[in-house]
């Protein structure tokens, strides 16, 4: 873990930030490295949320620092793969949850390891993940929240997708904040997963993928 990287990003000193993720990667560190330290520093930035420090526009520009060093580092991580799409992956934030840090890194992820991903953004109603099953023809859907109250969310999305046909033609993966297993088996989804490498690895056991 590189320390001031983590710091830095929790600070949310952006300029320094980008400026240590570039000078990180011209010194050979490995990508998946600092993605890695930037979630350990979201998940700082979301404990200073929950405490009071910070507020929601801090969580925001949080979010737009990490897609600054997600573009700094998503070349390299591309380097030497193919550029053919292994299945396509639903993701969103559920109903009365606003928090899309943790969803955005995962998006990512999948993104550079060669999935094609639809996501639907925040604070998505259980329609819309209906609909957009339906559409986009996902073979993963991956519900992600923050709130305790999401719990429920996810439950009614997952029953919707089994009122409307759908649910045996997918897997369903939560993740984020304070999901475990047993928020798993409440919502009735296939698995949970604590982190963007989780998710990556849960579609290549599922769908297929390079290692």
């Amino acid at each position: 873990m590189d320390d001031k990287l983590v710091n830095l990003i929790a600070d949310l000193e952006e300029q320094e930030s980008l400026a240590r993720a570039k000078e990180l990667i011209h010194e050979g560190a490995d990508p998946m490295g600092i993605l890695d330290d930037t979630r350990s520093a979201m998940a700082i930035v979301g404990k200073r949320f929950e405490t009071g420090e910070y507020f929601i526009p801090d969580l925001v520009f949080g979010g737009e620092i990490l897609k600054g060093i997600s573009e700094i580092v998503k070349p390299f991580l591309q380097k030497g793969k193919t550029k053919a799409k292994e299945g396509r992956v639903l993701i969103g934030t559920v109903a009365g949850d606003i928090h899309d840090i943790g969803k955005d890194i995962v998006t990512f992820m999948l993104d550079v390891s060669g999935y094609d991903v639809l996501d639907l953004g925040i604070d998505v109603p259980v329609e819309v993940f209906v609909e957009k099953t339906r559409e986009f023809g996902p073979r993963v859907i991956g519900l992600s929240g923050f709130l305790t109250l999401a719990f429920e969310s996810m439950k009614k999305t997952v029953e919707a997708l089994e009122q409307a046909g759908l649910r045996d033609k997918v897997k369903i993966m939560i993740g984020g904040g304070q999901i475990d297993e047993e928020v798993r088996r409440y919502a009735h989804a296939d698995a949970c997963g604590k982190d963007a490498v989780a998710a990556v690895n849960l579609c290549r056991q599922w769908i297929g993928g390079q290692p």
